[in-house]
């Protein structure tokens, strides 16, 4: 699912459909976009069809209007809905997108406000009403790595890293988890699974795929779904359990350059042979639901291929639950807009995930239903599909016994779980011989990642990209620098907090924790595997500690594998750690010993995803031609041996200035391939930062003349940036007030910024949406100027970062 910032996409997006193999001309055949149904794997949804069921579901529908039927095939986002709303448009379901707050509440909010966020809607839904039937909405919510908006709750490792762990129990166990926790705050829905199976790790959503390897993704799709849901048959909301949605179907991770709602440009072999490998467990397994993915197959949209929605996944698979679409996807199909797509339904879509265009799609939908261009069979098809799962999951029935229960959220016996799945998707890469450490040796703890349960959780966690966190918005969790301490001192050592790795005292050794941001999708999308391209922070922590004699234990968190050469090669010991989510515990159960230097917990994750030896190696997938990567998939070291390696190549096959499309400036210089122009009359010098030494710039405009600094680079396409609701985020200090009009520019689009720029003395941080350069003129589609300020002197601002952000607190168009 997407989150209210990322998609309101208006046109698909362009991607070249594949060649078919040569013919008898030199005009190549495009590859189909058809599927063959008898070429599929059979499943079948069990127990979701049975005559009490259907006999209650067609009573219902006997007495509802065309229009509560439309209605239920509309979902809408709780930030562009009020509970009233549905005394006027009875919809089916509302959904909490990644970044969309309970209602009267900040984001970022414990239970409380989100149960009263339910109920508010559960009340307007059930009220009894002259012709009205009343039907539960279904309340969905991205609860992809536990309950994951919640402030308070369980977070678990992210699926990249429970592939690791190669433990279908344990997912099932997790699935159970998370289902009791989005129970007890009246939310009935979790979106997920994800069953992709990514093949390029260039792409954002790699971490929501469990691994590269069909048969691990097969192995853990039944077990999450019951989790879940329970056994077929046998789970509903009463007795703490949630509808499931086996997600995305199909080809997402497949798409052609790991491009984000991209196309699968494969043969049908394949899509069926690897991409569908986990929807027959699932449905098996009995999942109620199913989200259409927003990608394409050799051109032709998911959200509108009959083929594979009804031929397939319908008719072959035998799936009797129902089909929702991803955040307006439908509109991505040629001839649909967001508010306007028949198309979508006629597909096979039993619902609709329209968030902010929910009132126009009622409104068309309707209307194609009375004039036939939806016929009323696949209305009534759709309709009961969506109440026979209301129906199966127990929403009839007003009893909800874990609903209001915040003890359930980040219980104890949570937290113990996915402190043992943290320990469990560890993958041991190097070990010179420094673990596990001795309890009662006195060590640093180092790296910016130590202390920060955010950068540990990753992406979909209290937003959608996962940024914008302090450790204050986790009161359940741990970070690893805690874990590590509170095991440190248990037995007799101790351990030091020190991010930039300065100390007094020698310590025994250090464990350094580093990796990637926080992100999902978009922002997450990458150009090189390198780690830290051009701007290698960690590798000079690492290689200082070396340099003092300390040894050095890495632990690298990410959502993928990534090209570390130089990491590892500046360490003792590398252990991949993924992004564990709240219990930083779990890594010290496995790094450090007892008294004597034994271990008390092994090393027993193996890699679900094959490891790069070049940053050029985006497609790096067992048993495709020309495999050779640095660690295959299924490695992982273990105590019993040491796991040494030769020294790496440190030339990472990509140039480095090509990962970087969205930070302009940062710690006192521009990074490549953006530059400042040279041809302005404003001066440039460099000042202290808020945090650094010399970490910003300071702009100068001469008096009396009217002056522009710009930075410039390639020719950059921000459409799907702003789309999702991106930002240009600058932080500044004014030291000197401008006499006339300032002028804030990107791509074009000027606005008057003087609001910006009037009062001095602090630093702050503004936040300009990409759409407000869009309406003042901006060609997103060609940005060569990212950043451009335009002023008449005197005037002094000292700049300490320029990039694009997700985070919309403080966004502002000024005029």
């Amino acid at each position: 699912m997407r989150t209210k910032t990322l998609m309101m996409l208006a046109t698909a997006l362009s991607v070249a459909a594949p060649l078919a193999a040569q013919q008898t001309t030199t005009t190549p055949a495009p590859a189909s976009s058809v599927a063959h149904p008898a070429l599929w794997p059979q499943a079948k949804s069990p127990g979701l069809i049975d005559a009490k069921t259907e006999a209650f579901v067609t009573k219902l529908m006997a007495g509802m209007t065309l229009e509560e039927k439309v209605g239920q095939m509309i979902q809408a986002d709780i930030a562009s809905i009020k509970p009233e709303d549905l005394r006027r448009y009875p919809l089916g379901s509302v959904l909490a997108g990644g970044s969309a707050p309970p209602i009267g509440a900040p984001e970022r909010s414990p239970v409380g406000p989100w149960l009263a966020t339910s109920r508010a809607f559960a009340a307007v839904a059930m009220e009894k009403r002259a012709g009205h039937v009343a039907i539960p909405l279904m309340f969905g919510i991205d609860a992809v790595h536990g309950n994951n908006n919640i402030v308070g709750a369980t977070l678990f490792p992210h699926n990249s890293a429970l592939g690791a762990a190669h433990d279908p129990d344990l997912i099932r166990r997790i699935g159970a988890a998370t289902a009791e926790e989005t129970a007890a705050t009246g939310v009935d829905w979790a979106f997920g699974p994800t069953l992709a199976v990514p093949q390029d790790d260039r792409w954002g959503r790699a971490y929501e795929g469990y691994s590269e390897d069909p048969a691990v993704v097969r192995s853990y799709a039944g077990a999450m779904i019951e989790g879940l849901q329970g056994k077929p048959g046998t789970g509903t909301i009463q007795n703490g359990h949630v509808a499931a949605s086996a997600k995305h179907f199909l080809g997402d991770g497949g798409t052609k350059s790991g491009v984000d709602q991209g196309d699968a440009q494969v043969s049908e072999d394949t899509l069926i042979r690897i991409h569908s490998a986990g929807y027959p467990p699932a449905i098996d397994a009995g999942t109620l639901t199913v989200m259409a993915s927003f990608s394409s197959w050799n051109g032709q949209k998911m959200h509108g291929n009959k083929s594979l929605l009804t031929d397939v996944l319908k008719g072959r698979m035998g799936f009797d639950g129902f089909i929702v679409g991803d955040w307006n996807g439908h509109g991505q199909i040629p001839g649909c807009t967001n508010d306007d797509c028949p198309a979508t339904f006629n597909a096979g879509l039993d619902m609709a995930m329209a968030p902010d265009s929910w009132k126009g799609m009622f409104d068309t939908t309707l209307a194609a239903a009375k004039n036939g261009t939806i016929p009323m069979s696949r209305i009534d098809d759709a309709v009961r599909r969506i109440l026979r799962v209301k129906a199966k999951l127990g929403l009839f029935d007003p009893a909800r016994p874990f609903e209001g229960q915040p003890d359930l959220v980040g219980s104890s016996a949570h937290r113990a779980l996915a402190r043992e799945a943290v320990a469990k998707t560890l993958v041991l890469l190097k070990n010179n011989g420094v673990l596990p450490i001795k309890a009662n040796a006195n060590i640093m703890v180092a790296g910016d990642a130590a202390d920060d349960i955010g950068r540990q959780a990753g992406g979909w966690t209290l937003s959608w990209q996962g940024d914008g966190n302090t450790n204050a918005d986790f009161p359940n969790a741990q970070s690893i620098y805690a874990g590590i301490a509170e095991t440190m001192k248990a037995g007799g050592g101790s351990a030091t907090l020190s991010a930039d790795g300065r100390f007094t005292k020698k310590p025994d050794a250090a464990i350094v924790v580093f990796g990637e941001m926080p992100y999902a999708e978009m922002r997450g999308d990458l150009r090189t595997l390198e780690f830290q391209p051009g701007d290698k922070q960690a590798l000079a922590l690492l290689k200082k500690l070396k340099a003092q004699g300390v040894p050095v234990v890495s632990v690298f968190l990410s959502g993928r594998p990534m090209w570390v050469n130089p990491e590892l090669n500046a360490s003792d010991a590398f252990v991949a750690a993924w992004f564990p989510g709240s219990e930083g515990g779990g890594v010290a159960d496995v790094l450090i010993g007892d008294a004597a230097g034994r271990p008390r917990k092994d090393f027993t994750g193996r890699l679900s995803f094959s490891w790069p030896k070049s940053a050029g190696q985006f497609t790096l997938n067992q048993g495709t031609p020309g495999y050779d990567p640095l660690f295959a998939l299924g490695t992982g070291g273990s105590y019993a041996q040491r796991v040494t390696l030769p020294a790496l190549s440190e030339v990472s096959g990509v140039d480095a200035s090509l990962a970087n499309t969205s930070l302009f400036f940062s710690r006192g210089s521009v990074p490549k391939p953006f530059s400042f122009a040279t041809d302005s009359a404003v001066t440039r010098k460099a000042v202290d930062g808020p945090q650094t030494q010399e970490g910003a710039i300071q702009l100068s405009w001469p008096a009396g003349r009217q002056a522009t600094v710009r930075i410039g680079g390639p020719t950059l396409d921000l459409t799907r940036e702003t789309n999702a609701d991106l930002m240009l985020q600058m932080t500044y200090r004014v030291e000197r007030a401008p006499a006339g009009a300032v002028s804030l520019a990107l791509g074009g689009g000027t606005v008057n910024a003087a609001s910006l720029f009037a009062a001095g003395g602090e630093w702050k941080t503004v936040r300009v949406p990409l759409k407000c350069f869009r309406e003042h003129g901006a060609d997103m589609t060609k940005v060569s100027s990212p950043f451009s300020l335009a002023a008449t002197g005197p005037f002094t601002v000292a700049v300490a970062d320029l990039r694009l952000a997700t985070d919309p607190a403080g966004a502002v168009c000024p005029n």
